[in-house]
């Protein structure tokens, strides 16, 4: 809309102006740092290529099309955390990894509602060794894990039970790194009122809201549950989704850093959080330069947004838009500014702490 366009609102009608319709255009003016590629060979360790996320068609038409995509803009390989399990494992790898062999590796998933049945534990664990002989090369664990998962008495089964400690120790045995995303952004557990940060969103996807105690659990208490699974399998590599799963609260990532000498994070879908607080995400990278992980989370990937999360990585910009496009910014109504890494941690970031997770 240009500014001949934009019809003037008298006071009144500005008072009752819905939410939804307010769309303020940023009046900063500020040059950006194009980053065309990534200033090293970049391991997307978390990204969707499968079709468990789009109602059963694949998330990437053509294949070589993204690969044209990943040689253009240096990311060396993506990890598809889409391999679900069974035949599904199997189409994934044979669609990716094994037709661009180096440049795609397939994490599988597990039917978490199985442990609700008498031998649960052992059949997980005979799924994952399925996966494993399919070509899956790690196991993603979702956050239907702790919200809707249900036991045999309705009861929701969390990360730290028992039973997902023993399955989840049978990757480690099979040299399977973990992915976990574990609660949600902390807005979705705060009262659906004026001041929840995230508004605009739960209104679009009213069943990302879990602010209901009688039905779902605190924050803090999935985020406990989080922290003893890690805890409690010391032999597995993992790696906490979203920033640790607690990016709103870097003091917390850092307590689990400090005290899970075999976790690291990734920073995939939460530029929107890290981006408000770059300075001090970058202490964090700083006090822990091994254990923070390029991801994006975009999907289906492509040239823009990879090329957003260079920019967000690699200058010193400020105040930029982290959804462009966006007339209402779907993770809450701020710009970020970019982090300015310096060269060393950007390898680290970009490649060699990932090469060491995945075990390449």
């Amino acid at each position: 809309m240009t500014e001949t366009q934009r019809a003037a609102l008298s006071r009144d009608e500005i008072r009752e102006l819905p939410l939804s319709s307010w769309t303020p255009v940023p009046r900063l003016q500020l040059p950006p740092t194009h980053v065309p590629r990534a200033a090293f060979p970049a391991i997307d360790i978390h990204n969707h290529l499968g079709r468990w996320l789009s109602d059963g068609e694949w998330m990437i038409e053509d294949p070589a099309a993204l690969v044209a995509v990943m040689d253009q803009t240096n990311v060396e390989l993506i990890v598809n955390l889409d391999g679900m399990w069974g035949d599904e494992v199997t189409a994934n790898v044979e669609r990716y990894d094994r037709s661009f062999p180096g440049r795609f590796l397939t994490f599988c998933q597990l039917e978490w509602e199985k442990l609700a049945e008498p031998g649960g534990v052992a059949e997980l664990r005979a799924s994952l060794d399925d996966s494993a002989a399919r070509g899956a090369r790690g196991l993603k664990i979702w956050k239907n894990l702790g919200l809707t998962v249900r036991d045999h008495d309705g009861a929701l089964i969390l990360p730290d039970d028992p039973r997902v400690i023993a399955v989840v120790e049978h990757a480690g045995d099979l040299g399977m790194p973990v992915l976990i995303h574990t609660a949600d952004p902390k807005a979705f557990f705060d009262p659906l009122d004026a001041c929840n940060e995230r508004l605009d969103e739960l209104m679009q996807v009213r069943e990302w809201w879990f602010g209901d105690t009688d039905v779902h659990p605190t924050f803090e208490r999935l985020l406990a549950a989080h922290r003893a699974l890690v805890q409690a399998c010391p032999g597995v590599r993992f790696i906490g989704a979203h920033a640790g799963c607690a990016a709103e609260d870097l003091d917390l990532v850092e307590e689990m850093l400090a005290a899970c000498p075999n976790y690291t994070i990734d920073i995939a879908g939460r530029m929107a959080e890290l981006g408000r607080q770059p300075r001090r995400f970058t202490q964090l990278i700083a006090r822990y330069p091994d254990r923070v992980l390029f991801g994006t989370d975009i999907y289906p990937a492509d040239l823009e947004y990879f090329r957003l999360h260079f920019r967000f990585l690699e200058t010193e910009d400020e105040a930029f838009e982290y959804a462009p496009g966006s007339p209402i910014p779907p993770q809450g109504r701020w710009a970020v500014s970019a982090l300015g890494l310096d060269a060393a941690s950007l390898e680290r970031i970009y490649r060699t702490n990932a090469r060491r997770i995945l075990g390449l």
